[in-house]
């Protein structure tokens, strides 16, 4: 009689020492496909939760930026700079490179939160904690910051370089809004792309990475600060968008208050052209408290903050609503399949 076990079928199933292994690899599989589409699905969420909360607050962006390449001489008030862009752009010039932050906001929150929630799952399995602690959250942000600033810094050099345009600051008021209006000479986002890369080189898109890298605190901080107030509501009761959206405005807050110096000196490296864009960003946080003292390094620092705010209080909102619905239509395909 022969000793070779025959296939499992219905009637013949694997013997029993060899079911306990099929069944594990069964469940490791379906755990990996599950943190997947659970990545994803967080991925998607902070993808739409960060387009909708900078649409909606775009004109703070153009008002901060604008501050932020400009020298200290040149600042004025909140509602000076407003009735300065619109006397010489219009309406259109508080959304100038709205284009480009859309998409570079999509990209940098679905692969920020793709690899946060990939990280915090590989720390999760190998320390066999069910939360982390804040220095593994911390670390998580790490990873995920850093992999999103190398993919999409290219992304914001280019809306810098929209937001900004400075070219059109030089002009009279008149000409300046009957270019915009009439000859419509403000270049999009892939003329934009281009010209960098013709006339400076493909390497300018990557002008800023170093005090972006340094900027990956920011949402480290935010996102930790939000992650521990949010734990710690979970435990009184169960979190709403409303609860979101305050913890979102408070970790924010936090997190640009005390990064706001390196977030001048990326936008300005944007910007820089001839001698400026080889400057280094210790030599640059030097040279603008030199010539313009610290209050140079803090720049629309108020509008930046309203925006930042407003921002992350809309985008935790805006997620947890659109993660809710992305898990309840994953679960009606599944069904339906």
């Amino acid at each position: 009689m022969s000793d070779r076990v025959a296939a499992p079928t219905p009637s013949n199933p694997l013997p029993a020492a060899t079911q306990p292994q099929a069944q594990a690899q069964n469940l490791t599989a379906q755990h990996v496909a599950s943190q997947q589409s659970d990545n994803v699905a967080h991925a998607l969420a902070g993808a739409g939760g960060g387009l909708l909360s900078m649409a909606l607050t775009y004109p703070l962006v153009t008002l901060s930026t604008r501050a932020q390449v400009e020298k200290k001489k040149a600042n004025s008030s909140t509602l000076d700079a407003v009735k300065r862009i619109l006397d010489r752009e219009g309406i259109p010039g508080l959304y100038a490179g709205l284009e480009s932050a859309l998409f570079g906001i999509t990209v940098t929150n679905f692969v920020y939160y793709y690899w946060y929630e990939f990280s915090r799952a590989f720390f999760q399995r190998t320390t066999n904690k069910a939360r982390l602690s804040t220095l593994e959250s911390m670390a998580a942000g790490a990873l995920a910051g850093s992999a999103t600033v190398m993919i999409t810094n290219p992304i914001w050099v280019v809306n810098t370089r929209m937001t900004a345009r400075k070219r059109e600051e030089t002009l009279p008021a008149a000409e300046t809004y009957k270019n915009a209006m009439v000859s419509n000479q403000a270049p999009g986002t892939v003329a934009t792309f281009m010209k960098i890369v013709r006339e400076e080189g493909f390497l300018r898109l990557f002008a800023g990475v170093l005090p972006a890298l340094v900027l990956v605190i920011n949402p480290i901080l935010q996102y930790t600060i939000f992650e521990q107030l949010k734990q710690a509501l979970e435990k009184r009761r169960k979190v709403t968008a409303t609860d979101s959206f305050l913890m979102g405005a408070l970790g924010k807050l936090a997190a640009t208050s005390i990064t706001y110096p390196y977030i001048t000196v990326k936008s300005r490296a944007h910007v820089a052209s001839g001698q400026g864009s080889k400057e280094g960003m210790t030599a640059s946080l030097k040279r603008i408290v030199r010539e313009e003292g610290v209050g140079g390094l803090y720049g629309g620092i108020s509008a930046k903050v309203t925006q930042s705010v407003l921002t992350a209080a809309f985008l935790f909102a805006f997620k947890d609503v659109l993660y809710d619905a992305t898990i309840k239509a994953r679960r009606r395909i599944a069904l339906k399949a």
